[in-house]
């Protein structure tokens, strides 16, 4: 578990959420090789896995329902995030895992006062030891990606070069936009990422174009290729960059991790000019 003990570290945290309410489309292995690379880099970085379905956790070699204290007590009970984290097998990468109770969290939500702003709570002052803390959201618009916008400074959309991408993505456009409207005003997109991209298929040479007339310099230039290593490498329990460093996917997902550093910088440079 990560501890803060450096002044300077406090409010320097960037809280990202990897978000789409479409499933299969890349959003949790973005989460976990995004956060791998990031980590390589020697950024401190912890994952909290949002998604009953616990393929971040088990993504990172923990066994689903091993753990004691998960993302759900976190939200829902008075469990700390520190009381839940997890050391990973990647150096400077931590986890807050999941549990199936988190799939009935939607129900107990609604009862609760300021539901939309648990997690938000339970995050402040409590992750400021991290460079980087990156949520991966269940694959709906429902009250824990809510959450996890209100909690967050940025999202990080994974966009699949199908034929519905642009169509299901502006219902996410739509919800960041209320959620910044009506509950967190710094939310923001911090940017697309075009993912399973398959360079033989003209379908995605257009579905690319489309998304980028549509978001200009919010896409980001890497592509994930559609890469079987890729698909592998969770059945390992592994990272792509752990489980094969020399693979299209690996290097991909490390020119990603380039560019949102880049975009961090410039937000940086921009907000200490103004």
């Amino acid at each position: 578990m990560a501890q803060s003990t450096n002044p300077k570290a406090r409010n320097k945290t960037r809280i990202l959420s990897i978000a789409n309410q479409k499933g299969g489309v890349g959003k949790t292995t973005t989460a976990v090789n995004l956060g791998t690379a990031l980590a390589a880099v020697g950024r401190r970085v912890l994952i909290i896995d949002l998604d009953p379905q616990a393929n971040a956790t088990t993504g990172l070699g923990l066994i689903h329902g091993e753990t004691e204290l998960t993302s759900y007590e976190v939200v829902i009970d008075d469990v700390t995030i520190e009381e839940a984290t997890v050391r990973t097998m990647v150096p400077g990468l931590w986890i807050v895992p999941t549990s199936v109770h988190l799939s009935g969290a939607e129900i107990e939500l609604v009862g609760l006062d300021r539901r939309e702003y648990q997690l938000r709570g339970k995050l402040a002052g409590q992750v400021d030891d991290y460079d980087y803390v990156l949520i991966d959201c269940p694959p709906a618009l429902g009250l824990l990606t809510i959450n996890a916008l209100v909690a967050s400074n940025a999202v990080i959309v994974p966009l699949q070069c199908e034929y519905y991408a642009l169509e299901g993505m502006s219902h996410l456009v739509r919800t960041i936009e209320r959620v910044r409207g009506n509950l967190n005003p710094r939310l923001e997109l911090q940017g697309v990422v075009l993912t399973m991209f398959d360079r033989r298929n003209n379908l995605c040479d257009m579905v690319a174009e489309d998304v980028r007339d549509v978001f200009g310099e919010k896409v980001y230039q890497t592509v994930i290729p559609r890469n079987v290593r890729v698909s592998e490498a969770p059945s390992h329990g592994k990272p792509v960059l752990l489980y094969d460093l020399s693979c299209a996917g690996s290097q991909a997902y490390a020119h990603l991790a380039s560019e949102v550093l880049k975009r961090e910088q410039a937000l940086r440079e921009g907000l200490v000019a103004a």
